[in-house]
């Protein structure tokens, strides 16, 4: 890092010293998209009243994929819904959720944004600028966890014309 702030430590000991780069600074990190897509990913479910993360179509591929064999990676199931834009020192969250029925969609929205960020900043040190949620669905508790593959008939018009 180049700025003036120190930088931010964690409890575990590093496997081998750092030793300082020939300018006299530690190295650099470089932390993947992928790392904070994680991360967020973790941190949005954590939150009660989140059932699902992603659209409808990357929940029923990622159900797809879960079933073929050696088809699910570990913790892919975690970025479904997720999309990160990481730069040097900040980072920019775009969350897909299924919210529970009953459950405050602004509050929960709350919910899920502080425990990214805290997660994402905490984690990584990276300065989150942004957490954007688009809530996609609600799940009912009748509802089964699978939706039929057929679309289920259109109602009939109330209006006639």
């Amino acid at each position: 890092m180049t700025s003036s702030t120190p930088a931010k430590t964690t409890a575990a000991t590093p496997a081998t010293p750092v030793v300082p780069a020939a300018d006299g600074t530690q190295g650099k990190t470089t932390i993947a998209a992928s790392v904070v897509q994680k991360i967020a990913g973790i941190a949005a479910r954590e939150v009660a009243g989140v059932f699902s993360m992603g659209s409808g179509a990357s929940r029923a591929f990622g159900a797809l994929r879960e079933r073929i064999p050696g088809g699910g990676t570990t913790g892919a199931s975690n970025v479904a819904g997720v999309r990160v834009e990481v730069g040097e020192k900040q980072a920019a969250v775009d969350l897909d959720i299924v919210v529970e029925y009953g459950v405050s969609i602004a509050e929960l929205a709350k919910a899920v944004r502080r425990n990214v960020i805290g997660a994402v900043e905490r984690m990584t040190g990276l300065e989150v600028i942004e957490v954007n949620i688009s809530v996609n669905d609600i799940h009912l508790a009748s509802e089964e966890d699978e939706r039929p593959e057929a679309p289920a008939p259109a109602p009939a018009p109330r209006v006639v014309e």
